[in-house]
């Protein structure tokens, strides 16, 4: 792959417009401020990250994560920047400053097409489409569109919220440039190819999209199957995509569990500490009284992780520049970075996996969640397969006209029915929930 490719300011549905000459922002800039100002992306506020939304101590939500992770995904873009300039010389300087702004739109979109209730509301499409004992059902979809569901994941969920169109839309999606959808992709290959695992890029509808997007900017394509199946490289810019959302969720799952008491002081202390050498580690315990607030220095202890990953990731990236464009580069930075930071870093996974994820208030949610979106989904599937009936034409005037329910074969108006689903916030879900089974009356 070639970089001068890679980067592209050419816009999905706006291709061969030239661009306004009164406009200073760069088009990878915009590309930021449309998602910033989305509706879509102000509706993460209200899905769930990990934890429950807030009581009284506020933790993170899809919202504030896609922030830190845009955050620290701009540094890991400008450090990179600054060493391939260093690398390729002077030159180069106007291509590479984009790539800071190219990873924080990326990362600003990496979870917005993920569904309300976090992995739990994925589990449940899944399900329901795995487990329907509707025999025919299956019958609407082709293969590929079946597997689709199968393996429903949010990430081809997210490719497919920024450049479908939908009703009443004068072009598909948020008409984003070629280069920061590409890096969205974390996943290139068709759902056929995903295995038993539910990791895959697009949809069935958005493949001839992003084989579009892979054509134009220059990134293999390294298979295709008998059944239209295809497997790509990634575009480099998802490595460091896929490392601002690693740092971040590992490391503020973290304080979020001491926030909530989940983990002592003692035990969030070690997990982070163990990052830094016993010089560093000493330094930052000294920066703090002892009789100081815990609160404010697992912030800063968290604030120095941080720092640290990121740096190593960038070498790790740089280091492995040749493989990462030829393709070949496997797994993900965070990987390959030195043994010390790796090995405290699998320590915060494992911690996670045994405490955070399987606490009370994690699975409770979960169990809810997933009840909420497997009974919606089936309700409003049946409500678009038999749109004359009664009780179905009052579902059916629940969502918005945007979603068009009623149009198409039976396959896109299930699709549909998908995307009203995973647009709602976790309160939205709920509160129709509870309407339709008669537990809330709307009040005026």
């Amino acid at each position: 792959m070639d970089w001068k490719r890679l980067i592209s300011s050419e816009r999905f549905g706006k291709e061969g417009i030239a661009r306004d000459e009164r406009e200073r922002r760069t088009e990878f800039q915009r590309d930021y401020d449309r998602l910033i100002f989305s509706a879509a992306f102000r509706r993460m506020q209200n899905k769930t990250q990990v934890f429950p939304l807030p009581g009284s101590v506020f933790v993170h939500n899809r919202l504030t994560h896609s922030l830190e992770v845009s955050s620290v995904g701009r540094s890991l873009g400008a450090d990179v920047a600054d060493r391939l300039i260093d690398k390729y010389g002077e030159s180069t300087r106007s291509l590479f400053q984009n790539l800071s702004s190219i990873v924080s739109a990326a990362c600003l979109a990496h979870d917005m097409g993920n569904p309300p209730f976090g992995h739990s509301g994925e589990s449940a499409i899944r399900t329901y489409f795995t487990e329907t004992r509707d025999a025919d059902l299956r019958a609407f979809f082709s293969e590929q569109q079946w597997q689709d569901l199968a393996h429903f994941d949010g990430n081809a969920n997210t490719l497919r919220l920024l450049t479908h169109q939908f009703a009443g839309q004068r072009r598909g999606g948020f008409v984003m440039t070629y280069s920061a959808l590409a890096a969205v992709v974390k996943y290139p290959f068709s759902s056929t190819l995903a295995g038993k695992k539910s990791k895959f890029g697009f949809f069935a509808a958005e493949q001839p999209t992003y084989e579009r997007i892979a054509t134009t900017l220059g990134i293999p394509c390294l298979e295709r199957g008998v059944d239209g199946a295809v497997r790509y490289a990634r575009h480099p810019l998802v490595y460091l995509v896929e490392a601002a959302d690693d740092i971040c969720y590992e490391v503020m799952d973290i304080e979020d569990a001491f926030k909530l008491r989940i983990l002592s002081f003692e035990e969030t202390q070690d997990l982070l500490l163990a990052f830094f050498d016993e010089e560093t580690a000493h330094k930052m315990q000294s920066a703090y009284p002892d009789d100081s607030d815990r609160g404010d220095r697992i912030v800063y202890y968290r604030a120095c992780v941080i720092g640290a990953l990121e740096r190593v990731c960038v070498n790790v990236f740089i280091e492995h520049e040749e493989e990462i464009l030829d393709g070949s580069f496997q797994g993900a930075l965070i990987e390959h970075i030195p043994q010390r930071e790796r090995e405290a870093y699998k320590r915060c996974s494992a911690l996670a996996v045994k405490r955070i994820y399987k606490a009370q208030v994690v699975t409770d949610i979960e169990l809810s969640g997933y009840h909420i979106i497997y009974t919606l989904l089936g309700l409003m599937v049946n409500a678009v397969l038999y749109p004359d009936r009664a009780y179905s034409r009052l579902l059916l005037g629940q969502a918005s006209a945007q979603y068009a329910l009623e149009e198409g074969k039976e396959a896109e108006r299930i699709f549909h029915v998908v995307d009203y689903l995973t647009g709602m916030t976790d309160v939205f879900a709920l509160d129709l929930y509870r309407k339709i089974n008669g537990h809330q009356l709307p009040t005026v």
